[in-house]
């Protein structure tokens, strides 16, 4: 196999020695967390579930402030609720906890996922103004006693959006890209359809969050080095817990001679250290995320969380994991009438028909 490793000693050296403060931080007060979790989950006194409700709220209150707190010396990190108005915090609560409740099925997941990355793609791109504006021109179904047009004056964000490559890294991350492109079409002038690049990673789940260990396989994964070079690459994978797969094909690129124009990170949710380690081992990369959690556990999966992302959004493999193409069919008519263009693109990056 033709591959790339990375260590995840190598990506612990990254962080500041005040990353690693807030790091151990976080996990101090989620030990605290943890043991709350425990009294709730057995008690059954109203009172004592009250006084640890009143706990809980305490401690992810501190959580938070903390997270908030170091957001605010990075730049990089963009939490949607640390930078929107209060009125637009509801919405995006309510939608992180339909995701992770349990009890929240396939289809109805994939809507809540569709809902959160026009959150992202309005957090990253719709602050932009100025003067630059675009008409669009629309026929209507309206035909007497003529054909009726009508014209929308959008705010121009061509420039933003029409130098970008779809990274996909994870088959969990695939429908995410699809709809992220899909984002751009809408809001670009020209149609813009967004080039993808398809990369096999994995990490070792055998290993612990210490001794991880991030594997690509370049015989697996489809893209053009010369189609990602000044390109503004951007990742949406639903969930963000070490950096580890990130940081492997971005460094792999950097090493190819492949130097983008920016990196942008969009996640559902991201925990804390994985955000950090991706915005210290780059320059220029960004990563947007509507929901951060504190901390991540021994196997590197993130808690809270929401459990597996991939599976969730589509479906367990029963016996061998399906291709690309596979996976895409599998999606059915709907999808594949919403996004008719991207899977156009993916099909001619797989199959290299493009």
């Amino acid at each position: 196999m033709n591959k790339v490793i990375l260590k995840a000693e190598d990506l612990d050296g990254y962080l500041t020695g005040e990353d690693r403060e807030y790091i151990a931080r976080m996990d101090r007060v989620y030990r605290e967390v943890m043991s709350s979790f425990s009294i709730l989950a057995a008690s059954r006194l109203d009172k004592e579930k009250q006084r640890e409700e009143e706990n809980l709220i305490r401690l992810f209150n501190e959580m938070g402030s903390a997270m908030q707190e170091i957001c605010k010396k990075e730049s990089g990190l963009q939490v949607y609720s640390f930078l929107t108005p209060q009125e637009s915090h509801p919405e995006a609560s309510r939608l992180i906890a339909k995701l992770r409740d349990v009890r929240t099925g396939n289809e109805e997941f994939v809507y809540y996922i569709q809902r959160a990355y026009e959150m992202l793609f309005k957090l990253a791109y719709g602050g932009t103004t100025g003067s630059n504006k675009n008409y669009l021109i629309v026929k209507t179904p309206v035909t007497m006693p003529v054909q009726n047009y009508a014209v929308h004056k959008i705010t121009n964000i061509d420039d933003k959006i029409e130098n970008t490559v779809m990274c996909v890294m994870l088959r969990g991350a695939l429908l995410p890209s699809m709809i992220f492109s899909k984002e751009i079409q809408e809001y670009s002038s020209h149609g813009y359809v967004t080039p993808f690049a398809l990369f096999k990673i994995r990490r070792d789940d055998t290993r612990h969050e210490n001794d991880m260990e991030y594997i690509m396989d370049l015989d697996r994964s489809y893209f053009k080095l010369e189609q990602l070079e000044g390109k503004d690459l951007i990742f949406a994978d639903p969930m963000n817990a070490t950096g580890g797969s990130l940081v492997t094909v971005v460094k792999y690129l950097l090493s190819e001679g492949v130097k983008p124009r920016s990196i942008q990170f969009f996640n559902v949710i991201a925990a804390l250290k994985g955000a950090l380690r991706a915005v210290r081992a780059m320059e220029n990369c960004r990563v947007y995320t509507l929901w951060m959690d504190p901390v991540l556990n021994e196997s590197a999966y993130i808690m809270p969380g929401l459990g597996d992302a991939g599976d969730r959004i589509n479906g367990r493999d029963p016996e061998t994991p399906r291709n690309i193409i596979q996976l895409t069919a599998d999606y059915g008519s709907n999808i594949a009438r919403l996004y008719r263009a991207q899977l156009r693109q993916i099909e001619n990056t797989v199959l290299n028909t493009g």
